[in-house]
């Protein structure tokens, strides 16, 4: 009894190892024919999710009157039809509309990655602009000390052509007193040479005759 048990319990196991999983295909054709019966004849064959206007509905055959997508008109079973789109189909819509939509994410995270690098290389010109006004900031405060040093140098410069300007007044002064000078005591000297002159020359009148007399008067003793 127990071998018989255990058998049918691996019979039972090697039976689901083996059992294989299907589906129902959503893949679907139906024939539209010329009229209201399976006698009349099959137009073409519609896929499953063809979009179909409906024309007439004939309860009592249970046919549809249909228009095609391309202008075909024929009958097909009313119960194959519809309101809304089959699953597969549906499904299809719906991942092309994730496929859209993740390729839109995809194309806004490109752009969002464009906007982080030109955010980047704006804050990197931003730093360098920084840096550019702080060096030209310094060129402009050693500008500014430099021509304050400039005016100082040429303000004593000009102190000192003023001074230079006043010692050459003065050494010309100087100059024009000299040469008054040397006048003066050219003058000078013509006077006493003149008054010598004159001296001898009446020293000359006068000693003559002061022997003349000298003279006479020891004959007369």
């Amino acid at each position: 009894m127990i071998r018989k048990l255990l058998s049918v319990l691996l019979l039972g196991i090697t039976l689901t190892a083996q059992a294989e999983t299907r589906y129902v295909s959503d893949a679907l054709e139906i024939d539209m024919r010329s009229g209201t019966s399976n006698q009349h004849r099959i137009l073409r064959m519609l896929e499953s999710g063809t979009a179909l206007e409906i024309l007439e509905d004939d309860k009592a055959s249970g046919y549809s009157h249909v228009r095609t997508p391309s202008g075909a008109e024929g009958w097909i079973l009313s119960r194959y039809l519809m309101t809304t789109a089959p699953a597969g189909q549906r499904l299809a819509e719906t991942e092309k509309k994730l496929a859209e939509l993740e390729l839109q994410s995809r194309q806004r995270m490109a752009k969002l990655s464009e906007s982080d690098k030109e955010f980047i290389n704006v804050t990197e010109e931003l730093t360098r602009v920084k840096d550019e006004n702080l060096k030209l900031a310094k060129q402009l405060a050693d500008i500014q000390r430099t021509a304050s040093s400039a005016l100082a140098i040429d303000a004593e410069n000009q102190e000192l052509k003023n001074s230079l300007m006043q010692m050459e007044r003065g050494q010309e002064t100087l100059r024009q007193e000299n040469a008054a000078l040397h006048d003066r005591t050219a003058r000078d000297w013509f006077m006493i040479g003149a008054g010598v002159m004159i001296v001898g020359i009446v020293l000359g009148l006068i000693l003559p005759r002061i022997r003349m007399r000298k003279r006479s008067s020891w004959g007369s003793l």
